[in-house]
């Protein structure tokens, strides 16, 4: 039979705008190479396989995320359009648990139709990975560097203005050779017009996402680096990239609450089976 496929753009309630991404439904576990292979076909950051068949034993939603070039250990805004699809179609109800690699993520309705999650922090360690240094991290970016910090998958670079974050054009080639997943680059939010406490960038092109839209899991750090810094456990992080995006953060001991809204742009049936 045919697997259900959707394409939803995750936080945002604006058709073709926030972070596209692709859920497959699927009644059983899958083989992981042929979920690479539909992941690269879609061609989008990420790619969800949402396993439903575990829901009357456990009660929980088995969840995996395939960029088109690899699998990744947690994904924010697939999890958000993986628990919209779930819940536009009644095939669950609030709150929803998905087991996955990172452990148990909870996705719940937080009202006027968006959706929070329930996301373990990711508190960032000052200093330079890799042996990057500061100063290459501003050649790279062609930005000034205020900071340099270690997430468990990315390193996070503060720079001295939105206006350098959204303006940004680095080199992708040197931001390939960092150490980890991807580079967050952050500042505080000066912008006219922009409704945000801080603004971000996020690029990813060691695992085949050269700018990903809008990052869920990146405001993990986000969220306890600003906290920090602003003394609000509660913020909103707004991601300047083409498309644009929106994510409320809060910040409750070890978790952090990721809120946003999703909107489904596409409905269909994927084909071709497995291997």
């Amino acid at each position: 039979m045919p697997h259900q496929l959707a394409v939803v753009d995750a936080f945002t309630s604006v058709p073709f705008t926030g972070n596209p991404a692709a859920v497959c439904l699927l009644d059983g576990p899958a083989d992981a190479g042929w979920m690479q292979d539909v992941a690269a076909e879609m061609n989008l950051s990420e790619t969800a396989f949402v396993d439903l068949s575990t829901v009357p034993t456990t009660g929980a939603v088995g969840l995996r995320w395939f960029t088109p070039a690899v699998e990744v250990e947690i994904c924010g805004h697939a999890t958000l359009a993986s628990a919209h699809v779930l819940l536009e179609r009644g095939l669950a109800s609030a709150p929803i648990t998905f087991t996955t690699a990172s452990g148990e993520l909870r996705a719940d309705r937080a009202g006027n139709g968006a959706l929070s999650l329930d996301f373990p922090i990711d508190t960032p360690k000052a200093g330079s990975p890799g042996g990057y240094v500061a100063d290459e991290f501003a050649d790279a970016l062609g930005a000034a560097v205020i900071a340099v910090a270690r997430c468990r998958y990315d390193v996070l670079v503060e720079v001295s203005s939105a206006e350098e974050v959204r303006d940004l054009e680095p080199d992708l080639s040197a931001l390939r050779a960092a150490s980890g997943r991807g580079v967050i680059v952050t500042a505080a939010n000066d912008l006219p017009g922009v409704d945000a406490d801080f603004v971000s960038r996020f690029f990813a092109p060691a695992v085949g996402i050269d700018e990903d839209p809008v990052t869920g899991s990146a405001h993990c750090c986000l969220a306890p680096y600003w906290a920090e810094r602003t003394g609000k456990p509660s913020l909103v992080g707004a991601q300047l990239s083409r498309r644009g995006g929106t994510v409320g953060v809060e910040v409750v001991g070890d978790r952090v609450l990721l809120r946003g809204d999703a909107v489904t742009i596409s409905e269909g049936a994927l084909r071709a089976g497995e291997h």
